[in-house]
């Protein structure tokens, strides 16, 4: 599968909301609210981040979103944090490690020295699986920190990896 990965574009919107609107309102891997407005969702995925990127196959359909921001201000504004979806038709095709490793290197141009995860999901064992694949540590746990909806309370994982700067 050839994939390009790019800056999105107000055209890109339409299908990148519905891929994020699918996934946030299952409720099983983000803590945005289950019933989060097209608004809200904007406002963080594209507005709030330093920059947003889609993942395109070859012919220019949405596979997958990411972006990237710094994790802190001031003293902590070195370090990144990225969030990644993937569309439910294209999971299990390598678009979030490459989403992933786009996102490093562009991380890296932007001056940022490391990439944390804040709140992994425990029960999102795939992605866990991949970040540790990708290089990332797990530097701790959240006991019971996420209302997983079929699971109950379960354990948000935090994973931090250097970037080479």
């Amino acid at each position: 599968m050839a994939l390009t990965i790019r800056n999105i574009s107000d055209a890109d919107w339409p299908a990148t909301w519905r891929i994020l609107h699918a996934t946030f309102a299952a409720g099983d891997t983000y803590t945005f609210p289950r019933d989060s407005s097209e608004e809200e969702i904007r406002r963080a995925w594209i507005d709030v981040p330093r920059a947003t990127y889609v993942a395109c196959d070859e012919n220019d359909e949405i596979l997958g979103t990411y972006f990237v921001k710094p994790n802190q201000a001031g003293g902590g504004s070195h370090v990144c944090n990225c969030g990644y979806v993937v569309a439910a038709a294209a999971q299990g095709r390598g678009v979030a490690a490459a989403m992933c490793e786009h996102s490093q290197a562009e991380a890296v141009g932007m001056g940022f020295r490391a990439m944390q995860f804040n709140f992994v999901v425990s029960t999102n064992e795939r992605a866990v699986a991949l970040w540790q694949r990708l290089g990332f540590a797990i530097v701790g746990r959240l006991p019971g920190a996420f209302l997983h909806p079929a699971r109950g309370y379960v354990d948000a994982l935090v994973m931090f990896k250097a970037l080479a700067t």
